[in-house]
């Protein structure tokens, strides 16, 4: 999260990112050597929503039953590794595992090249029960090859130009965490030999700065970076009187909650570093509702813990921030005045400020679900913390905080879908950010556009923050918990919210079994809908509101092409585009239309691709007359095309084979043809 009155900026890399995770099809295409794994006991079911298909929710693991099919994966990631096609120098770790109650096994893999790490290379491969792989979900889909692991540039010039960049964007007290480190970089197109400099020091609001920079290892160029500590501003509004579990050794007490994973809250009493002190006292009566107690703060980010700890336990089976029962740890009292508080994967902590003068600890509620997904992310998907990634890196913090929201009913700070609507940041009582309409705060964004990953993180977000509340709650006028909302659509649609709940069981989903450190829009639409169409069925309502959801933020279409009416053929199986080499072709049979196509022919095009000016794009007809959809542009760098094109193919006999033909016409940049669409109206 960030606020107006915060001057950090998260860095972003605007050329030549990667543009989303692949797919395969439907149709299982290879055969898996991951085996499911039986545990010592029978898994425990995870909490079951209502109308989800049976089967389609994972089971909860005890800490043994995961460490094990871990394990199990582990021991076949070679085999593994030879059905998926990967080259002999390419190794997998098994990150992590879920498994499902009809025994469907997914398995988050990172990659290692000649035992170098691999940056964009993260995988996640379903199997099913038999062990056969059904599908397989990758951050890139380059061949992963490079000419040499011998640099041409020195280590500590691109520790240099790490600090440099560090310094440039106001870091304080700034050096290289560690030395350098080798590793390939795949996330921006063909792989490169390459460096990776953590930066420390602090960021220009006070906050810790874990800058990575990326440095082509043969050049010396920058070729990306992000942030590793994910920031976040609450509100200053405390819980009221609550229950909190604390720890009893003799006489004295601690805020140590042993019934959700150990998870303690420290004081740092102003200071930067180190764990500080852990909160004990003689009395279990813990603040008094005021900053003159420096409890206060204290109890109310314990209280934050335990209320997301249990919302992850009991809406999706999940125990703890890594699904192995443990628990993180909370810091209060940072800095002097620091408005800000954030998620540190390297202490797996959350730590908050006191705001402005000391005066409002940013302990509140929505900020501990907020920060503590953070957590979740980085533990499962991964998001990279720039560009379209980053955006659904800090929505999915604003989503899981807004269910914690609801999920904890406390009277004293009711659910809703402003983020931030109690700290008064702008100081006139408007909130920090909205979910129906994102754009009310002056920066999010409502719907996305070729330009969105440019933005900050924390406006970017704003795509996926409206989707997520078009899919709950729906478009148009309402209010909801005494609040008013009037949500709109990019393509002036409505939309029909299937509640809450669901949305947050297929956001889940998508987010712990489809979701790459490289996921954007497009490729969030596509993991969105996979999800939805295990939970409840792909000809579900459920399953038609997320992709109506998608195209009124204006990612991918509507089902039967916009309104509702109209004839829709498509063609969802992906065609690798090479490099700067010859077109390829996808093809859609047309069959049982009469006469000629129409003048209003709308061809929907979702191309993954990370330069998508080298692309030409035409539609041929079954006469093999052909209809330029889109020129080569060298100036036209973003990522993508997701993209309805409108042709008068009047001319034109309806029924027949029509193909969507793509040409590269430029080197250094890779995608491909997610799927492709015929509307008839």
């Amino acid at each position: 999260m960030s606020s107006s009155s915060s001057h950090r900026r998260t860095s972003h890399t605007t050329k030549r990112r990667v543009a989303g995770v692949a797919l395969v099809g439907v149709t299982a295409l290879l055969a898996a050597a991951v085996q499911s794994g039986a545990a010592s006991a029978a898994p425990e079911q995870a909490p079951r929503p209502g109308g989800v298909r049976a089967g389609a929710v994972a089971v909860k693991l005890t800490a043994s039953q995961r460490a094990e099919l871990i394990r199990d994966a582990d021991s076949a990631k070679a085999a593994t590794a030879r059905d998926l096609g990967l080259g002999s120098d390419e190794s997998l770790v098994a990150r992590d595992v879920i498994k499902d109650q009809d025994g469907t096994v997914h398995t988050r893999y990172e990659r290692t090249y000649k035992g170098l790490p691999v940056l964009g290379g993260d995988l996640v491969v379903e199997a099913s029960k038999s062990g056969k792989t059904e599908h397989v979900y990758k951050a890139t889909r380059a061949a992963l090859k490079v000419a040499t692991l011998t640099p041409s540039v020195a280590a500590s010039a691109a520790e240099k130009q790490a600090v440099s960049a560090a310094k440039a964007a106001g870091s304080k007290s700034t050096e290289a965490d560690r030395a350098p480190r080798k590793v390939i970089w795949a996330a921006s197109g063909k792989p490169v030999l390459a460096y990776e400099t953590v930066v420390g020091g602090l960021q220009d609001d006070g906050t810790p700065n874990q800058l990575h920079v990326i440095t082509d290892a043969a050049t010396g160029k920058k070729l990306f970076s992000w942030q590793g500590v994910k920031t976040g501003i609450g509100n200053t509004q405390y819980s009221g009187q609550v229950s909190l579990t604390t720890t009893q050794s003799g006489s004295t007490y601690t805020l140590n909650d042993g019934a959700r994973g150990g998870h303690k809250t420290y004081n740092l009493n102003h200071g930067t570093s180190g764990t500080g002190t852990l909160f004990s006292q003689s009395s279990d009566t813990w603040g008094n509702g005021t900053t003159s107690n420096s409890a206060t703060a204290g109890a109310d980010a314990h209280y934050g813990a335990a209320e997301t700890w249990d919302f992850y336990k009991n809406t999706f089976g999940r125990s703890g921030i890594k699904n192995n029962g443990v628990g993180a740890y909370s810091r209060v009292h940072y800095g002097n005045s620091y408005v800000n508080a954030f998620w540190d994967d390297s202490c797996f902590c959350m730590t908050y400020g006191d705001g402005s003068g000391n005066a409002d600890p940013l302990t509140s509620l929505d900020v501990a679900g907020h920060e503590m997904s953070h957590g979740v992310t980085s533990n499962t998907a991964g998001l990279n913390y720039s560009g379209e990634s980053g955006g659904l890196n800090e929505a999915t913090s604003d989503i899981f905080g807004t269910g914690v929201e609801f999920y904890a009913n406390n009277s004293s700070d009711v659910g809703d879908y402003l983020i931030g609507e109690k700290i008064d940041i702008n100081g006139d009582g408007s909130p920090l950010r909205y979910m129906d309409k994102p754009s009310k705060d002056g920066g999010s964004k409502d719907s996305w556009y070729s330009g969105v990953g440019n933005v900050d993180v924390h406006y970017s977000s704003g795509v996926a923050n409206h989707f997520f509340y078009l899919l709950s709650e729906g478009s148009g006028a309402k209010v909801i918990n005494g609040v008013s909302y009037n949500s709109p659509t990019s393509d002036g649609l409505p939309v029909t919210g299937i509640g809450r709940d669901k949305a947050l069981q297929i956001w889940y989903r998508a987010l712990t079994t489809k979701f790459t450190s490289t996921t954007n829009y497009a490729a969030a639409r596509t993991g969105t809908l996979a999800a939805a169409g295990e939970l409840y069925g792909t000809s579900s309502a459920e399953y038609t509101a997320v992709a109506n959801a998608w195209a009124a933020v204006n990612v991918g279409s509507r089902p039967g092409g916009g309104g509702g009416g109209g004839t829709s053929f498509e063609n969802t199986t992906d065609v690798s585009i090479p490099d700067n080499g010859p077109a390829v072709t996808s093809s859609i049979t047309v069959s049982g239309r009469s006469g000629n196509a129409p003048s209003n022919l709308a061809v929907s095009v979702d191309i993954v691709h990370t330069w998508r000016g080298d692309l030409v794009i035409d539609l041929v007809a079954p006469d093999g007359s052909t209809y330029r959809l889109k020129n080569f542009s060298s100036s036209d760098s973003a990522d993508n095309v997701n993209t309805t094109y409108t042709v008068n193919a009047s001319s034109e006999v309806a029924n027949g084979t029509w193909k969507l033909k793509v040409q590269d016409q430029a080197r250094y940049d890779t995608g491909y043809i997610n799927s492709w669409k015929l509307t008839f109206p």
